[in-house]
């Protein structure tokens, strides 16, 4: 008899998780609050237009290739990946903007063109870089971090990779341009971080990013979700929609986890519950306080939580394809580390913003109509504690940010939008129960990652195991590919399948 295991969201992580345990022989049901599967890589589809509802970026695709390697199948029949040229392109204030992409020569021309004395220094930073990369991402990414001795072993090695200073210092050892350290320097924001307080291992990102490019999926990121679920359902794995978990039921006397009950009563029993849930949401809504001797109200809310983000989803009507814009832009203001401190620090939503704006119809027309243009714009902005209430702040802001692009970018822009819609940190908090609207759930700075980041198997609830953002490694595609992967060993060597008899004596 297999172990029933339920799955509390589909995220990457809880998909990765359920996909790689139904392969194993698991019985594995996801329970999902909305309509539809990917959680914060939800889709919308607006008046003929198809939006990513959240990750764009696709690094380390051999992770996808091994979920489905583990299910004895090929990506490439389910879904299609592309590579982007370049991975990125960085515009200042003056909108000069630098490309890159896996070319180092390419990169070394780029970075002459701005100041050719950083070429050297970045040579020497990738060289640096790439033992951060092998202890981080190689090495430590998908093992847990259960226990204070795992994290005093690595200790002498994260002083010797400088962890201690952020990723802007470590970088400005090596870049003196300012505008060249922070197109080398941003990538914690991408997981919900602080390039001015992210420990500098998450330098590896950039790292990674050349190593094995930055891709799409053709279709969208929605079409890797529906990817991941159609092998999900050919393993076996059941998926039930507009299912809200309300309550994951622990039994007294063993303070286990029995199963869960819905938001509309229905029960559900299992042996093991996987949460894809916020980390937070889980441990403050979904478990009464006498079962989290250690994960209490307190411990939980005292942590801190990262940035969150306005985004906003339009289609045009025209295209836009004179205007030196690349699949993937990056829009840096003037002041870079006051807005940054206006974000994390005082909790400020300021009148500037930096921007990732997002235009996949380059790569994919099929996201539009004819004619038409597909676009998302993000700004990162404090989360919920800064106190905004948005119910007002939204419509000024996404203004501020819509006549922005059309005077610096998408001339006429507003006049040729037909299809449009926005989320902000409301939308993170109500829709997609992040704790304080944090888009990225626990932030990553050195006193929250690994062993100080809550844990990938509940200290109070053995059977209670966690992947996605909020947990190790953290947040990012390949951070919570990795989570699955620590979710299945443990619930493996935790939960073991008893071997068939014909299996036993070979």
């Amino acid at each position: 008899m297999s172990q029933k295991i339920i799955v509390i969201g589909s995220g990457f992580g809880g998909l990765g998780a359920a996909v790689r345990l139904a392969a194993k022989g698991y019985d594995v049901h996801i329970l999902e609050k909305r309509d539809k599967l990917g959680g914060r890589a939800y889709t919308y589809e607006i008046n003929g237009f198809k939006f990513d509802g959240g990750p764009t970026v696709i690094t380390a695709p051999f992770m996808l290739d091994d979920i489905w390697a583990a299910a004895g199948r090929k990506r490439e029949d389910y879904v299609t990946l592309t590579p982007c040229d370049p991975f990125y392109r960085i515009f200042d204030h003056n909108r000069n903007y630098f490309d890159y992409n896996g070319d180092p020569d390419f990169i070394y021309g780029q970075i002459a063109k701005r100041n050719p004395d950083d070429v050297e220094g970045y040579k020497t930073f990738m060289g640096k870089t790439k033992a951060i990369f092998e202890k981080g991402f190689i090495e430590l990414a998908d093992k847990p971090f259960l226990n204070f001795t795992d994290m005093l072993k690595v200790a002498p090695d994260l002083i010797r990779l400088q962890s201690y200073k952020s990723v802007y210092q470590y970088v400005s050892q090596y870049i003196k341009d300012e505008f060249l350290r922070r197109c080398f320097s941003f990538h914690p924001l991408l997981i919900g971080g602080n390039p001015f307080d992210a420990p500098s291992i998450y330098a590896m990102i950039h790292y990674l990013e050349r190593e094995w490019g930055i891709h799409y999926v053709m279709g969208g990121t929605g079409a890797l979700v529906d990817g991941m679920g159609r092998l999900f359902t050919e393993l076996g794995g059941k998926i039930t929609l507009n299912a809200e978990v309300d309550e994951i039921m622990i039994d007294d006397s063993t303070r286990k986890a029995t199963g869960v009950r819905l938001k509309d009563g229905r029960v559900f029993k299992a042996d093991i519950v996987v949460s894809n849930a916020d980390v937070a949401y889980t441990y403050l809504n979904m478990i009464a306080p006498q079962y989290r001797k250690k994960n209490s109200d307190k411990r939980v809310k005292n942590l801190k939580y990262s940035m969150s983000l306005f985004v906003i989803y339009f289609g045009t009507k025209r295209k836009y394809r004179e205007q030196g814009l690349a699949h993937h832009n990056i829009i840096l203001g003037e002041r870079y580390k006051e807005l940054l401190r206006d974000i994390f620090k005082t909790k400020t939503v300021a009148d500037d913003f930096s921007l990732y704006l997002h235009m996949p119809t380059l790569t994919d027309p099929s996201l539009a109509p004819e004619g038409g243009e597909s676009f998302y714009v993000l700004s990162p902005v404090p989360h919920l504690g800064s106190g905004t209430d948005w119910t007002k702040a939204a419509k000024r802001y996404r203004d501020a940010i819509m006549q922005f692009l059309e005077d610096e970018y998408l001339p006429d822009l507003q006049a040729n939008i037909v299809a449009e819609h926005y989320i902000d940190p409301l939308h993170f908090q109500n829709t997609l129960n992040s704790y304080m609207g944090a888009a990225f759930s626990v932030q990553p700075i050195l006193l929250q990652s690994a062993w100080f980041r809550p844990h990938n198997r509940s200290e109070d609830i053995p059977n209670l195991y966690f992947v996605g953002a909020g947990t190790h490694p953290g947040a990012g595609l390949p951070g919570v590919l990795s989570s699955s992967i620590i979710a299945q060993d443990l619930i493996m060597q935790d939960y073991p399948i008893a071997q068939p008899l014909s299996a036993v004596g070979d």
